[in-house]
C-alpha cells in the first residue's frame, strides 16, 4: 500500500499530538554539513563537531544521516564508518538544518507514528529569508517521511520551522512571538488564527506565548534557543544577571510570563563572554547570491539551552576558550535537573558558526508505529 499525503484533515482531528523531546525516540535526523556560507569552505571543523554529536546520540537510538549528494556521502562515510546505529541516505537539500525542514513528529494514543510538512521558506521568504532558493529543503520533510515510510500531513502553505516550537507532551506549545508574528512567516494570520493552526496541528489545547528568544538569533529568535521543557511544568530559560548585557531584557520578558503560567523556571546561564565573529571567520565563508552574509564582530546567539534530548542522554554545547567556566556550569545544571540521562557535551563553536546549533541540526523521530490506523 502507497503512502499517503494527508490534505482533508488535520493531526488534532485525528487525534495525534506532538510528543515532548524528552519522552522515547524511534531515531534521530541529521543532515551532514555541505553549505559554505554557513559551514565554510574548510568544512572539517563543522564535520568533526557534527560527527561528535551524532556518536553522542548513537549511543542510546538510531541516526539518519542525510547526505545532499554522494559525495557528501562519501565524507559522511568517512566520519562515520566505526560509529554504530548510524544510517546514511542520500537526500537533496539546500542546508543542514534539520529541526526546521525535516517533519514535525506526531502520535497518537495507540503508538501510530506520522510527519507533518510544514511550508519552509528561509526563515522569512523574500522578506527577510536568509537565502534565495530554498525548493530542496522546502520539500525535503515530504521526501524523509517517504523515506520512513509514514504518511504525513500536508500544513502548507502555514509557514513554521520546527525550532520555532516546543511540546510538553501534555498539550501545551511554547512559542516565541518574535518569530512567529514576524512578517516573513504568516503575514495574513492574526496571533489568533496561528494559535489554532497550532493547536489544530500539534494538538495542542494551550500555546505558551513568550516575547522574545536570543540577542541577535537570526531565525526571528527561535522558541528552543531561549526555553525548553525538560518535564511537564518545568522549563530551562536563558539568563544573565547583566542588565547591560542586551539578553537581560529579552529573557526577563520570557520569565515573567512563565511565571505568570506557573511554570517551574531553572535558569541556565548563557556564556560568560558574547562568541563573535572574527575576521578569520569571515575569510572562509563563501556566500552565494542572495544569501545572509557576516560581519566581523557580529554577535552570534549561544546559548546552552540549544541542547538535543536523545534516550539516553542530553547533548549539550561547549563553547570552550573564555568560555570554559560556564560551559562547566551548564554541565552541572543539567546533571541536576535530568539524572536520569548523561550530560554529554560538544565542542559546538563551528555549528554555532553555522547560525545555529546541538537542537537547530537534529529532529527526534518520536516512538510508536507508522501503520496506519
Amino acid at each position: 500500500m502507497s503512502l499517503k499525503i494527508i490534505k482533508d484533515t488535520v493531526p488534532a482531528g485525528d487525534g495525534f499530538y506532538m510528543p515532548a523531546e524528552y519522552e522515547p525516540h524511534d531515531g534521530c535526523i541529521v543532515i551532514w554539513p555541505f553549505r559554505p556560507g554557513s559551514w565554510k569552505k574548510d568544512k572539517t571543523p563543522a564535520e568533526i563537531a557534527f560527527a561528535e554529536v551524532i556518536r553522542a546520540i548513537s549511543r542510546s537510538e538510531h541516526v539518519y544521516v542525510v547526505a545532499e549528494s554522494e559525495e557528501i556521502y562519501s565524507r559522511a562515510q568517512n566520519y562515520l564508518k566505526e560509529t554504530p546505529d548510524v544510517e546514511i541516505v542520500v537526500i537533496k537539500t539546500d542546508d543542514s538544518w534539520a529541526r526546521d525542514i525535516a517533519p514535525t513528529f506526531v502520535k497518537n494514543k495507540s503508538g501510530s507514528v506520522r510527519a507533518i510538512n510544514w511550508e519552509f521558506n528561509a526563515w522569512g521568504g523574500e522578506y527577510n529569508g536568509l537565502y534565495a532558493n530554498w525548493e530542496n529543503d522546502n520539500v525535503f520533510a515530504i521526501k524523509m517521511a517517504e523515506y520512513l515510510g509514514i504518511d504525513s500531513y500536508d500544513a502548507s502553505p502555514f509557514v513554521l520551522e520546527g525550532g520555532a516550537i516546543h511540546s510538553d507532551g501534555q498539550g501545551t506549545v511554547m512559542v516565541t512571538e518574535s518569530c512567529l508574528l514576524s512578517k516573513g512567516r504568516n503575514p495574513g494570520l492574526s496571533k489568533s488564527e496561528i494559535e489554532e493552526k497550532l493547536k489544530s496541528y500539534l494538538g495542542a489545547h494551550k500555546v505558551i506565548w513568550l516575547p522574545r528568544g536570543i540577542y541577535n538569533d537570526e531565525t526571528d529568535e527561535h522558541v528552543d534557543n531561549i526555553c525548553a521543557f525538560i518535564k511537564p511544568g518545568h522549563v530551562l530559560l536563558a539568563w544573565t544577571d547583566d542588565k547591560d548585557d542586551p539578553q537581560y531584557d529579552l529573557s526577563a520578558s520570557c520569565l515573567k510570563v512563565l511565571e505568570e503560567e506557573k511554570i517551574i523556571v531553572h535558569k541556565l546561564p548563557i556564556p560568560d563572554y558574547p562568541v563573535c565573529v572574527s575576521e578569520e571567520d569571515l575569510q572562509g565563508y563563501e556566500f552565494e547570491e542572495g544569501e545572509d552574509t557576516r560581519e566581523i564582530g557580529e554577535r552570534l546567539a549561544a546559548s546552552y539551552v540549544n541542547f538535543y534530548i536523545s534516550n539516553g542522554a542530553v547533548i549539550l554545547p561547549a563553547f570552550g576558550g573564555r568560555n570554559r567556566e560556564s560551559d562547566r556550569l551548564a554541565k552541572s545544571i543539567l546533571e541536576s535537573l535530568c539524572p536520569d540521562r548523561e550530560v554529554i557535551q560538544v565542542e559546538a563553536g563551528a555549528i554555532l558558526a553555522g547560525g545555529g546549533n546541538i537542537h537547530c541540526i537534529t529532529q527526534q523521530i518520536c516512538s510508536g508505529s507508522n501503520e496506519r490506523n
